[in-house]
């Protein structure tokens, strides 16, 4: 079953069970998914790839939000964003451990043959294709720096 129609599905559950933070959220995914398959120059049914990087967006964007409202001292505001995270968390892979993603870098590092900060975008680039989904960014831009820093 593709994301969308999981994403769909999800959200009739949600409806059933009067279920609004879980609704909001799988709403706003399905918007982000109608407005990515209009965009000119758009093929008619979005990838797999293209679902999975939506979603990683909107989760990104909620962990955002939560951690201003925090910063602020409005837990109110952050509770919502932070049930969305959770429900939106479950369509996407489970995230890699540090010591995993580190094995990873390690090995990106010896294949590049990077020798110091230089060589930082050709270790970001493959290390972010091979982990696709399954770490953030700026977890693994903190790694490659740790390991290629003297």
């Amino acid at each position: 079953m593709s994301l969308q129609q999981q994403i769909m599905d999800q959200m009739k559950v949600s409806m059933k069970a009067k279920d609004t933070i879980a609704l909001r959220a799988l709403r706003a995914v399905k918007a982000a998914f109608l407005l990515a398959s209009t965009e000119t120059g758009a093929t008619e049914e979005l990838s797999e790839a293209q679902a999975m990087k939506i979603i990683q967006k909107q989760v990104k964007q909620r962990k955002d939000s939560a951690a201003i409202f925090l910063a602020q001292g409005r837990k109110d505001l952050a509770d919502p964003e932070l049930e969305e995270i959770a429900i939106l968390e479950q369509f996407l892979p489970a995230a890699l451990s540090e010591a995993a993603l580190e094995a990873i870098v390690v090995a990106a590092i010896a294949k590049v043959g990077a020798a110091g900060m230089k060589d930082m975008g050709k270790v970001m680039g493959m290390v972010s294709k091979e982990v696709a989904g399954q770490a953030d960014g700026k977890l693994i831009s903190q790694v490659v720096k740790k390991h290629l820093m003297p």
